[in-house]
Formats: C-alpha cells, sequence, structure tokens
C-alpha cells in the first residue's frame, strides 16, 4: 500500500502554471514545487515570473521563466515549445491565467470585450491544454487542472463575460477528461470563491459592499489567503485522485 505523504509526493515531476506572477497562480507554484516539482512559471511578461522562479530555486527545485499572453495562440504555441525545449516533460498543467472585467450590465457588452476575455479564459487554456496533452500522451500522461472560479457554478450580474468564460472552461474540462482519459491524462477544475487576491481588491473597488457580499454568502464568512488553493491544485496533479477526473471542485467556503 502507497504511504499517504507519497501519494501527493510530485518528486521528478514538471508542473507548468500560467498566470504564476502573483495571486493564486504564484502560490500554486511555490506550492507545487514544495511538493517536489520542477516549475515551468509563465506570466504575459517573462520579468514578472523572475521573482517567483527564483524562490523556486531557493527551495532547490529547477525553474523555468517564460513570457506568454495565453490569449494569442502563437505565443501558447511558443511557450509550449520553449516549455519542452527547457525541462523535455511536462507532467501538470494549471490553466490559472486569467482576466476578469469592469462591472457593468450584459447590455454594455462590446465585441472587443467578449473577444479578449473569451481568448484569454478560455480559447486560450483550450489550446494550451491540447498542445500540452498531445505530448503528455506520449509520456504516459499527466494531470490538467483548470482555475474555473465559483461565478462559473453561481453566476451574478454584471460579470456575465468573465463568468461565462469560465463557465465554459468548466464544460469544457469535462470534454477533454472524457477524450484524453484513455491516454493516461486527467482533467479536473476549481472554482475559487472569494481569495485576497489583486482581482478581488479590483471588483471591490467597483462596487461598494462586494467584498463583504462575497464573505457574507460562504459558510465561513471570511475570504481565503491565496495559499488555501494549494491542497486542492496539489490533491488534484498527485497521485492521490488517481480515480478523480472531469469533476469541478469548488473551493469557495461552503458559498455553493
Amino acid at each position: 500500500m502507497t504511504h499517504p505523504k507519497e501519494l501527493f509526493d510530485l518528486g521528478g515531476r514538471v508542473a507548468l502554471v500560467t498566470g504564476a506572477s502573483r495571486g493564486l497562480g504564484r502560490a500554486i507554484a511555490l506550492g507545487l514545487a514544495a511538493a517536489g516539482a520542477d516549475v515551468i512559471v509563465t506570466a504575459r511578461t517573462r520579468e514578472a515570473c523572475a521573482d517567483v522562479a527564483h524562490q523556486i530555486e531557493a527551495l532547490g527545485r529547477r525553474a523555468l521563466a517564460l513570457g506568454c499572453d495565453v490569449g494569442d495562440w502563437q505565443q501558447v504555441d511558443a511557450l509550449v515549445d520553449a516549455a519542452y525545449a527547457g525541462f523535455g516533460r511536462c507532467d501538470v498543467l494549471v490553466n490559472n491565467a486569467g482576466m476578469t472585467q469592469q462591472m457593468m450590465p450584459l447590455t454594455q457588452t462590446t465585441e472587443q470585450m467578449f473577444d479578449r476575455i473569451y481568448s484569454v479564459n478560455t480559447k486560450g487554456p483550450m489550446h494550451l491544454s491540447s498542445l500540452v496533452a498531445a505530448r503528455m500522451a506520449g509520456s504516459g500522461g499527466g494531470s490538467i487542472v483548470n482555475i474555473a472560479t465559483m461565478g462559473a457554478l453561481r453566476s451574478p450580474g454584471h460579470l456575465a463575460m468573465y463568468t461565462s468564460s469560465k463557465a465554459a472552461m468548466v464544460a469544457l474540462t469535462r470534454s477533454m477528461a472524457d477524450e484524453w482519459a484513455s491516454l493516461g491524462i486527467r482533467v479536473n477544475a476549481l472554482a475559487p470563491g472569494p481569495f485576497l487576491t489583486d482581482m478581488l481588491d479590483d471588483l471591490a473597488s467597483q462596487m461598494q459592499g462586494f467584498l463583504e457580499y462575497s464573505e457574507g454568502v460562504t459558510m465561513l464568512k471570511r475570504s481565503a489567503r491565496p495559499e488555501e488553493i494549494v491542497g486542492p491544485v496539489l490533491f488534484l496533479a498527485s497521485s492521490a485522485s488517481s480515480f478523480v477526473t472531469g469533476q469541478t471542485l469548488a473551493v469557495c467556503g461552503g458559498a455553493i
């Protein structure tokens, strides 16, 4: 029988985390490194990833900082090529990069806004997952974790583009899991509630009482610290969840 500690051990594995320069992505990248993984850290600019990469190396793991706007398919192509050129494999992909929107009525949505939000939150992660899955299949499989949002499961008004783009990723998670199960690839999603990140600060600055409302709908009556996402990600990334695929786990303090 495998010892419980070994189930969560990522020693010898390589993880790629998008949107890893700050917030949840930063916490995830450092958490996976602490569990033994070498980590490819990416955000829109390489410079933004340098500090995280240095912290990972201080933990005794290898790190590679790469710039990529996941909303640009050509940059996604280049990211995968660079990642495999640098580390030769990818066992864990965490699609964390995303963008929110200015709170507004759905009737004020512009085509430009729709295209940009969906390109970053849906099209880019879909394309990146497809590219990585094709290579994972040749090395025994792996795990893909999509970071959605509580709003994808319980969508409020005035954030329709953000929540619907993430809801699309929840649906894609099921499709990816079904298509790639035979390749040894598991695909799951997390739906975070209020976390103390720049994104939450931005939304709170737009609407008085937003933070209090977001915390009030949780059973725990608080926002989470970024590092509280690490345990759920580590579970889905590791052998601890070997019989889990196609699922969306709400990490929301009981709001769902």
